[in-house]
């Protein structure tokens, strides 16, 4: 499966950045996709396999480039080495605010939000959950890694119970990393101010088989304009032309 990108006359190029890392001497890979009239900013951190400029991320964050929605993706310091392993969550949490810190620099008074693929998403809910990002009004999750594969455990979620902000969970209803219904009753027994989107037949990376009579170009622009709405609302004009196009 990949995700191709078929940019119009009028693309959002994205900007590469260097993030410092608060109290040590190295600096980490950021990418920002800014369009000029954004109406709100993203801080988009990518899954445990694969790195910011994965074409699932690329695909996502100029998706919502083209809905008028600045996006910065940056790289978790293992990715940055080329290390298989992911970082630690204490190094991985300062990595989210150091990129969070850089987003609300750049994007001045843009409503500010954050999460990311997988592992980026929950490593971002858990550092809110020890100390709010400044700034952040929301958290999504593209993917919620509830357990392992073949696992059934909730533990992974019992940091949501500390997030004081709205929440916005994109799950598939195949995927072997948490199924919608134990997210549900996550959501339910913890009372979280969380909405959660079952994506029908997509698995952890937002596929679906042939059969299901969708396609992955279509699952992901319905992914990217849940996404875009629980930010901003319902579209208020005509649909612009798309210029996500993944492909199987």
């Amino acid at each position: 499966m990949a995700f191709l990108h078929a940019p119009g006359n009028d693309a959002v190029m994205a900007r590469r950045v260097r993030i410092r890392l608060e109290g040590a001497a190295d600096s980490i890979s950021g990418l920002v996709d800014a369009p000029r009239a954004a109406s709100a900013a993203l801080v988009l951190a990518h899954g445990a396999g694969a790195g910011m400029e994965h074409p699932f991320m690329s695909a996502v964050a100029q998706g919502l480039a083209d809905r008028d929605l600045a996006v910065l993706r940056f790289q978790f310091p293992f990715m940055e080495r080329g290390s298989r392993r992911p970082d630690g969550p204490a190094v991985a949490h300062a990595a989210i605010r150091a990129a969070v810190r850089v987003a609300a620099g750049r994007f001045g008074d843009l409503p500010l939000y954050a999460g990311g693929k997988s592992f980026g998403g929950r490593m971002t809910s858990q550092a809110q959950s020890q100390n709010p990002l400044p700034g952040v009004r929301g958290l999504f999750f593209l993917g919620f890694p509830l357990h392992p594969a073949g696992k059934t455990s909730t533990q992974r979620a019992a940091h949501l119970a500390d997030v004081r902000i709205p929440m916005l969970i994109v799950q598939g209803t195949r995927d072997a990393l948490g199924s919608t219904r134990s997210l549900q009753r996550v959501i339910t027994h913890l009372k979280l101010a969380a909405r959660l989107h079952p994506v029908s037949q997509a698995d952890h990376a937002f596929h679906v088989p042939a059969r299901s009579g969708r396609t992955d170009q279509a699952v992901l622009e319905d992914v990217i304009d849940v996404l875009a709405q629980w930010i901003t609302g319902p579209p208020k004009r005509a649909a612009r032309s798309r210029r996500v196009t993944p492909s199987i």
